[in-house]
């Protein structure tokens, strides 16, 4: 099930707001199954978003994280987020 999720905040910088909302948002889509929230369910979707993004914030803070107000700035690499080898020589 959690085969696509990708890493959304560095170890070794703040997280931000913008990046637990994504994380969130991310996690409420995968357990639902739904990109995007039909209009009838759209206010479930929005209030556990805030809920996830919540309890990550806390967990962050508990563990001594850094969290700052501000955007999701930091996108992980196409593809599988880890890092690439150099090119072989030719």
């Amino acid at each position: 099930m959690c085969r696509s999720i990708k890493v959304l905040r560095r170890p070794d910088e703040p997280a931000t707001t913008g990046e637990i909302e994504a994380a969130a948002r991310q996690f409420v889509r995968k357990v639902s199954g739904y990109r995007t929230p039909s209009q009838r369910n759209s206010e479930a979707f929005d209030a556990a978003i805030e809920e996830v993004a919540a309890a990550s914030r806390r967990l962050l803070e508990e563990i001594g994280a850094t969290v700052e107000v501000g955007p999701d700035h930091w996108h992980p690499h196409p593809g599988s987020g880890r890092a690439r080898r150099p090119a072989a020589p030719a």
